[in-house]
């Protein structure tokens, strides 16, 4: 499906790299399919570096000629200036697919001028390592073949699922603001470790390990969470102390009220 495509990265940032490694590594692309852009040559020698065989090139419109698969990795205040650059180069039957938080398919559409298949993909920075959690919603002229094109281009970089477009939102301030979340606890974790005492060095590796630890277990297991905490739990003791602690200062309720309102903000940025 998609290994028959030509697949242009516009704007080869983090994300962007992520899914060009992703593609090649897991040989879904040659790299000669690729064609990566960016802003500064010194970035896009370090890509052809790192991708021998990957073109690149700084001419955006030149970039979105070749495409028949066009992915948008850029921020969601630059899409005024990219999409004037490219949107005459774009043909009727290219796939765009947006990475752009917040932005709608239909706005993206509206950009281009016309009826572009468009895809709107939420990803999260641990793509970097494979690992990354992405959803994907179809805009009005997107078939089942172009999710499923745009499903094979994530999965080279971890998990996808399929929502309705009205829950992009959620998603944004779920798993794509979810990491820094994430990092925020280890660091809160680490810093819990140094307080009782322990070199910081090994206060961050156990507290990282613990929450990797306990992710794959709640993945690999497929139990709910909370039979997991159970499970730790043990009547008296240290474990139930602590959840005890958590739940009195509002851990809960500080993350539902973190998502809603990453969630508010990505609505927003629609508007922008």
């Amino acid at each position: 499906m998609v290994d028959q495509e030509t697949v242009v990265v516009i704007g080869a940032g983090n994300i962007g790299r992520a899914l060009i490694g992703g593609m090649i590594h897991g040989e879904l692309l040659a790299p000669e399919q690729l064609v990566a852009t960016r802003r500064t040559p010194a970035a896009l020698a370090d890509l052809a570096d790192e991708f021998p065989g990957l073109r690149t090139t700084t001419d955006n419109a030149a970039a979105a000629q070749e495409a028949t698969v066009l992915v948008l990795t850029i921020k969601p205040q630059s899409r005024a200036e990219v999409i004037t650059q490219i949107r005459e180069r774009v043909s009727d039957d290219v796939l765009v697919v947006s990475v752009l938080a917040g932005v709608t398919t239909e706005t993206l559409q509206y950009s281009f001028g016309h009826e572009l298949p468009v895809i709107r993909a939420m990803p999260n920075t641990p793509a970097l390592v494979d690992e990354g959690a992405t959803a994907l919603a179809g805009g009005t002229f997107a078939t089942d073949t172009h999710l499923q094109m745009a499903q094979q281009i994530f999965e080279a970089v971890g998990e996808v699922d399929v929502v309705p477009e009205y829950l992009m939102d959620a998603v944004t301030g779920l798993s794509g603001s979810g990491p820094a979340y994430v990092y925020m606890f280890i660091e809160a974790l680490t810093d819990a470790g140094v307080k009782q005492g322990l070199p910081r060095q090994t206060a961050a590796r156990l507290a990282t390990q613990t929450v990797y630890g306990a992710a794959k277990l709640v993945r690999d297991t497929g139990k709910h969470p909370a039979i997991l905490r159970d499970e730790v739990t043990t009547p008296g003791g240290t474990a139930i102390a602590a959840v005890s602690a958590l739940e009195s200062h509002g851990l809960r309720t500080m993350m539902i009220n973190a998502v809603a309102t990453a969630t508010e903000r990505s609505a927003e940025l629609n508007e922008e």
